[in-house]
């Protein structure tokens, strides 16, 4: 597996991407692991500042452009549990920065990714792997970065691959996870 590489992309920018995220469940008769995606958009006037907005647990943008399709409570299915879709090319020109995060809930004691068996994130366009990572380099961390995209001088996204990890709540982590 790949820890956080780069794909090259066309000179048109990224346009439409897909973040899935996939765990195994927790062991018969102990509490569900729940992870969950984040993205949070950032102004153009503000681009390192607080988030304009965050998409979260079944939800999406104003505008429809950025939305989780699918929430897993537990990581029970088979391959990617959760996923979430980003049309870069349809997101206004107000924003010019959104940043992807997973974090792990953590309603029954802390739990670190080194906890939770055959966790993964894939950030792909189209057919095209751009990052897969299985959070080995933040095994103690509660929540991490997974995948940044930015506007270039020409107005195109491009992909910036970063896994940072954080040791904080779900809620602490939305709010600070593109400073």
């Amino acid at each position: 597996m790949t820890k956080g590489s780069a794909v090259s992309t066309l000179n048109k920018g990224i346009e439409k991407v897909e973040v899935t995220l996939k765990w195994d469940p927790s062991p018969m008769g102990a509490p569900d692991h729940d992870l969950d995606i984040i993205a949070a958009t950032y102004p153009a006037d503000a681009p390192h500042g607080d988030p304009a907005y965050l998409v979260h647990f079944d939800s999406r943008s104003p505008d429809g452009t950025i939305a989780l399709n699918r929430d897993s409570r537990t990581g029970q299915g088979f391959g990617f549990d959760e996923v979430m879709t980003l049309e870069l090319d349809r997101l206004s020109d107000t924003y010019a920065r959104v940043v992807v995060g997973v974090t792990i809930q953590q309603g029954e004691g802390r739990k670190v990714f080194g906890d939770i068996e055959n966790t993964a994130v894939r950030v792909r366009e189209g057919y095209t792997d751009l990052a897969v990572n299985d959070f080995a380099e933040v095994a103690d961390a509660t929540a991490a970065t997974v995948a940044e995209f930015s506007r270039d001088d020409t107005g195109n996204w491009r992909f910036h691959a970063t896994v940072r990890g954080f040791d904080t709540d779900p809620d602490t982590f939305a709010r600070s996870m593109g400073h």
